[in-house]
């Protein structure tokens, strides 16, 4: 079988019809929909994977929808945005629906051109590594909020707290903005931003849209907390806006992704406005929030699951860091074993275990002729968990990542097959700093704390909670101070 996908004017002879694929049976008007808990989505597609082979068919209510399983063709979709493969239909219809002004994640055609091009610019890590101090700051006062809970022997809420360092650090970089929720136990921003992924996702696979004729009162709760982000947005737009006027050198050479995208927008015929800049500052908020947070959660999760490695990684910490109290952009580079440590969680607990794809063409996908407008959806995980593809692969082993310790069999295989941050022009920009932070991190906990215990309420394994990001549910942390 082909793994491939390639455009085509009509289906090859060999070419299955989508109509032809196996998958579950549905039922009449709405067909596989009532069957979908939307918290479990992606375990589901990946034992329907498991069950039907890596290409099978669904239908949510009228939409027909492909499910491809298959890394080798999922890493060529990705590779065929934009010009193939577009955002889905309905993510627009329903982020334009909420209120939500389109950034870059969005976008799509020539407006994701021009944001893409301002978003990696802000991005750059150079531009990252002049951010350092103000990233070190904000893991300075996570480890001052774990040293409180340390004194008085309180449980840490993990994700919570991993949230509001993700949250500081994004808005800093981004918007030159000393967001500090990591000190404020008030009416944070943050829980505002918790609402809007898992509201849009549920709409994403709903199969009526009830909330447009009885809102809930949890409709409406999303509604007020839109409001008060987009205030948030607004606000940090026009400080941006206020340092340039102070400082006009800002327009040559901006400070932070924002000030880039307001001189931009400013530029005669430049396409881009102040909609779309307000699109991608919450952009980053959301997406520098969720991706970052959870996969911390589940690393020191894996660590603790791994005493040995949890060892190793302490270890390389406390050798290169110290006590984690003055690092610098150059301890970053050295913890390697931590970086590997990284990957491997990305591996096993993908914060976006799968993604949409909306065809803009017809389209050979292996062997299955995709006409143009079907929704597809990849299935992010099923290959790199599979002994098939990645050696003892229920293992957690951050070694496979080190290339003293490769050859062929292991770091090549996880890197080829494993693609947490996706793949081709749409790979995510912040990949950088997403590491940098998980890095600033982990080395904060490992070279200031001990942990003395990481559990559930109910003492068994987090489990697995979509809600457009994948994230672990009640993981709570005891600490003791070095």
């Amino acid at each position: 079988m082909a793994n491939d996908v390639s455009p085509v004017a009509a289906p090859a002879l060999s070419a299955r019809s989508v109509d032809s694929l196996p998958g579950p049976k549905g039922i009449p008007v709405f067909g596989n929909a009532l069957q979908i808990k939307s918290h479990q989505m992606h375990q589901q597609l990946e034992a329907w994977a498991r069950q039907y082979g890596p290409y099978y068919r669904l239908r949510l209510g009228s939409r027909r929808i492909v499910v491809v399983a298959d890394h080798k063709a999922i890493g060529t979709l990705l590779r065929d945005r934009p010009e193939g493969f577009s955002r889905s239909y309905r993510l627009t219809e329903i982020w334009n629906e909420m209120g939500l002004p389109t950034g870059v994640f969005g976008a799509n055609g020539e407006v994701w051109r021009r944001q893409r091009r301002m978003v990696m610019a802000g991005f750059d890590p150079g531009h990252v590594k002049r951010y350092f101090p103000a990233l070190n700051e904000v893991a300075q006062r996570l480890a001052g909020r774990w040293s409180v809970a340390a004194g008085q022997h309180v449980a840490i809420d993990l994700q919570a707290d991993l949230m509001r360092y993700t949250v500081d650090a994004i808005a800093g970089l981004a918007f030159g903005a000393k967001v500090n929720t990591l000190e404020s136990d008030g009416d944070i921003i943050q829980k505002h931003l918790d609402k809007i992924l898992p509201a849009l996702f549920k709409r994403l696979f709903a199969p009526f849209p009830v909330w447009r004729w009885m809102p809930s009162r949890k409709d409406r709760e999303l509604a007020a907390s839109i409001v008060a982000v987009m205030a948030a947005v607004d606000g940090f737009v026009a400080q941006a806006r206020a340092r340039m006027a102070r400082q006009p050198e800002l327009r040559e050479h901006p400070d932070n992704l924002l000030e880039a995208m307001i001189a931009a927008a400013d530029q005669p015929d430049s396409g881009i406005d102040d909609t779309q800049v307000a699109g991608n500052v919450l952009t980053m908020l959301l997406a520098g929030e969720d991706t970052t947070a959870n996969t911390l959660a589940w690393m020191i999760h894996l660590l603790w699951q791994n005493p040995a490695v949890l060892a190793k990684a302490t270890a390389e910490v406390r050798d290169v860091c110290g006590d984690a109290r003055a690092l610098t952009i150059e301890h970053m580079a050295q913890l390697d074993y931590v970086e590997a440590c990284a990957n491997e969680t990305m591996r096993l607990k993908p914060v976006a275990p799968h993604i949409g794809f909306q065809t803009l063409r017809d389209t050979q996908v292996g062997d299955v002729h995709v006409p143009a407008g079907t929704m597809i959806i990849s299935v992010m995980r099923h290959d790199s968990v599979s002994d098939d593809f990645v050696r003892d692969a229920a293992a957690f082993s951050p070694e496979r990542w080190l290339e003293e310790n490769n050859p062929a069999l292991n770091a090549t295989s996880a890197k080829r097959v494993s693609m947490p941050f996706g793949g081709g022009p749409r790979i995510c920009p912040g990949r950088y700093l997403a590491l940098l932070e998980m890095k600033m991190a982990m080395a904060t906990l490992l070279g200031r704390f001990d942990i003395e215990s990481l559990e559930t309420p109910d003492g068994k394994e987090p489990r697995e909670h979509m809600a457009l990001t994948m994230t672990p549910l009640g993981l709570r942390m005891r600490v003791r101070c070095r």
